[in-house]
């Protein structure tokens, strides 16, 4: 049984001036408030998806 770690990203700086790719992305993790904390499966499409806007959100463990 392989067990499915987690990562916990907190969306902490506002996404209004930024590109339509990067708010896509926002709305791709599941955040609909700023300063909203989202608990992620640790896999390589949510981590790309964090590294294209590592402006606006920060891993928190």
């Amino acid at each position: 049984m392989t067990e499915n770690k987690k990562i916990r990203i907190e969306y902490y700086r506002s996404a209004i001036s930024t590109p339509v790719k990067h708010k896509l992305v926002i709305k791709g993790l599941g955040f609909t408030r700023l300063n909203q904390i989202v608990e992620r499966v640790d896999n390589e499409s949510v981590r790309g998806m964090v590294k294209t806007v590592p402006h606006l959100v920060r891993i928190i463990n």
